[in-house]
């Protein structure tokens, strides 16, 4: 692969501007570099959350997302290019099948929290929920492929069935939304 990273800094990008995959520049409160910078923060949660004991089914998986993730912000870094296949959205889709079977059909609304593992996913989910926002935003300018914006979609699911799968591994209750409840409580007083 060589050195791709041998300095750091450059300073090319001291004007307010960023390189892209193809060399081109732009601004990096652009779009484009909202939806980059959004799925390497969704990434770097992602890492957060692999220093947790997890079930090593769910580590080895987490670690496949990180690098879907690359796969995806190397895609958006070119403009026209399409990294992303169906396949990256029917694997996602088989994991939340094969978890949610395990998960006792849900009643009502959650919360998040649960475990510290679980809480960790749900910060994940809205931040996931954010970057497919931001690729939506970015679409309105230029071209989306579909898949990214479709994987992004069930990695927020995905990190929803997590959540209450993690909770159920440690034995934790998932937080249900209890409607009024600040209400009541001030009532009770």
């Amino acid at each position: 692969m060589g050195h791709r990273l041998s300095k750091i800094y450059t300073r090319t990008g001291d004007d307010g501007s960023t390189g892209l995959g193809d060399g081109s520049r732009i601004q990096k409160d652009s779009s484009r570099v909202e939806a980059i910078g959004t799925i390497d923060e969704l990434n770097s949660f992602i890492g957060l959350l692999l220093t947790h004991p997890l079930p090593p089914e769910v580590t080895a998986f987490l670690a496949g997302i990180q690098h879907d993730l690359f796969d995806l912000g190397g895609e958006i870094s070119i403009p026209g290019r399409e990294a992303l296949t169906a396949d990256y959205v029917t694997r996602l889709e088989t994991a939340l099948d094969n978890y949610n079977a395990e998960l006792t059909p849900l009643k009502e609304f959650i919360l998040p929290g649960g475990s510290q593992t679980a809480a960790h996913c749900h910060v994940i989910r809205t931040v996931c929920r954010r970057a497919e926002r931001r690729l939506i935003s970015l679409q309105h300018e230029q071209h989306v492929s579909r898949q990214a914006i479709c994987y992004l979609n069930r990695l927020s699911d995905f990190f929803f069935v997590l959540a209450r799968y993690l909770n159920a591994d440690q034995k934790k209750n998932d937080v249900l939304w209890q409607p009024g409840r600040h209400q009541m409580d001030k009532n009770e007083e």
